[in-house]
């Protein structure tokens, strides 16, 4: 009982120190982005990466979600003769939805796990250690330029994948199901507007921060050597995509309770 007790106040222990760490960083990159030296160089040059390494997932994701996604509405509203909903449905459900979680978990598995190994790498071998030695802060010079690049291409990345997605079903629901072209574009226009788009920057917004300050927190604390760099890698990913699963719910509640996204449903 007292060993349960033991492990148990020790693993309290450490959460809120992960989290009060966590913390810290984040609250340093926010900070430390309104400070010089601004390195746009090196922001641009992430944000290249995050956009370019992520562009071909998410095209390939955002498109087939968007045809299966009009597949499956199509067969659930014949059954109530209600087919010309599809297109506004299928749009709701990406711009609200799909399109800023499905993004954030593709670029998440891309970009998130890959700057997790980088950092990582660099804990390891010292280069860390060694940017210190020299007098730069390696939070404002290896974090804040990735979180930046990573926030602002996240929303980026989601306007694209609603695109290719309404793309997708536009294709599904005109030539497979047969809905006119006027209809599903009518459908569309009806049901969204500026509050559903809201709702899909304020939300690929957060999620982009997120998944960055994640990707760069477990990297830049890894321990334990190549080993060690494996098992951060695979920690960024997964709880980089269960804070976006679990924050896109309350996420979700608030703008439903101030208004945002969602006020006539």
């Amino acid at each position: 009982m007292l060993a349960a007790l033991d492990a148990l106040g020790g693993y309290i222990l450490y959460l809120l120190e992960t989290l009060g760490r966590y913390g810290r960083m984040c609250g340093a990159s926010i900070t430390m982005a309104f400070r010089r030296p601004f390195r746009v160089h090196m922001i641009i040059e992430q944000a290249v990466g995050v956009g370019v390494n992520s562009s071909v997932i998410i095209l390939l994701t955002s498109l087939f979600t968007g045809m299966v996604f009009s597949l499956q509405l199509g067969s659930a509203f014949q059954r109530f003769g209600a087919e010309g909903l599809i297109g506004g449905a299928t749009m709701l459900a990406l711009v609200r939805e799909l399109g800023p979680v499905l993004t954030a978990l593709m670029v998440t598995g891309r970009c998130g796990s890959a700057m997790a190994a980088e950092l990582g790498t660099m804990r390891v071998t010292e280069q860390i250690d060694a940017l210190g030695a020299m007098g730069i802060d390696p939070v404002k010079y290896l974090v804040v330029p990735r979180v930046i690049a990573t926030t602002l291409v996240v929303p980026v990345l989601t306007l694209i994948f609603v695109f290719v997605g309404g793309v997708g079903s536009y294709f599904v629901s005109t030539v497979i199901l047969n809905i006119s072209p006027g209809g599903w574009w009518q459908n569309v226009i009806e049901l969204i507007d500026m509050g559903d788009l809201n709702n899909m920057w304020i939300k690929s917004t957060i999620f982009g921060f997120t998944l960055a300050t994640v990707g760069c927190y477990v990297g830049f604390f890894t321990t334990g050597g190549a080993r060690g760099v494996g098992r951060s890698t695979t920690r960024s990913v997964v709880t980089a995509s269960v804070l976006v699963l679990v924050g896109d719910y309350f996420i979700t509640s608030l703008l439903l309770n101030l208004g945002i996204g969602g006020s006539r449903s």
